[in-house]
Order: structure tokens, then C-alpha cells, then sequence
């Protein structure tokens, strides 16, 4: 399945849309990724545990709208957005958004 921010793929002629799939993630950050990252705010430097955390919530997000999309039988999701936001009073909840447009090539 091919996946793309832009609203078309070359070379390739749109047949039909099958709609706007999404795929969302709400994930919790734990108390010890908290400590560390913390630390980081303190010293510099990058918190690789929130990165990590990142990385996996926004493949599993993609990973969900590419399951969608198959379901209804398309070939490739053009015009992706991903989205992040930060839920709860300490800011230890992240949500990752995915959406698209589901098409089928000729």
C-alpha cells in the first residue's frame, strides 16, 4: 500500500475514492520516561524515551489507516496528516492522529 502527503502519485491515475480513513493512538507515558525526560529539561539533550514512545504511537496510527484503507479496497492513501497532541493534567497521555484519503488506481 502506498502512503504520501501529496494528492496524487505519478504515474498513477485515480479510479475511484473511497473516503478519508483515520487511524488514532492514545498512549501513556509511565512515571520512570516521565523522571528521565525531566532530567533531559534539566541538562539538554534529547529524551530518547519519548522519541521512542513517538516513533511507535505514530507507525501503529499509520499501520491502523493502512488496515482501513484495504478494507475498503484501496490501493494507497494520498494527502496524509499526522497529527499530535498531549491529553491529561501532567501532560502524560500522547495521541497520534493519521488521515487520509483512501483511492483505488485505474
Amino acid at each position: 500500500m502506498i502512503i504520501t502527503t501529496t494528492n496524487n502519485i505519478e504515474g498513477k491515475k485515480i479510479k475511484e475514492y473511497k473516503g478519508v480513513v483515520f487511524g488514532e493512538i492514545i498512549t501513556g507515558v509511565n512515571i520512570v520516561k516521565d523522571f528521565m525526560a525531566g532530567i533531559r529539561d534539566i541538562f539538554g539533550g534529547r529524551s530518547q524515551s519519548y522519541e521512542n514512545e513517538l516513533i511507535k504511537a505514530r507507525e501503529e496510527a499509520i499501520e491502523e489507516m493502512k488496515i482501513k484503507a484495504r478494507n475498503l479496497g484501496a490501493d494507497a492513501i494520498i494527502g496524509i496528516d499526522v497529527d499530535y497532541e498531549v491529553l491529561g493534567q501532567s501532560g502524560s497521555i500522547m495521541m497520534v492522529t493519521v488521515s487520509g484519503t483512501a483511492v483505488v488506481f485505474e
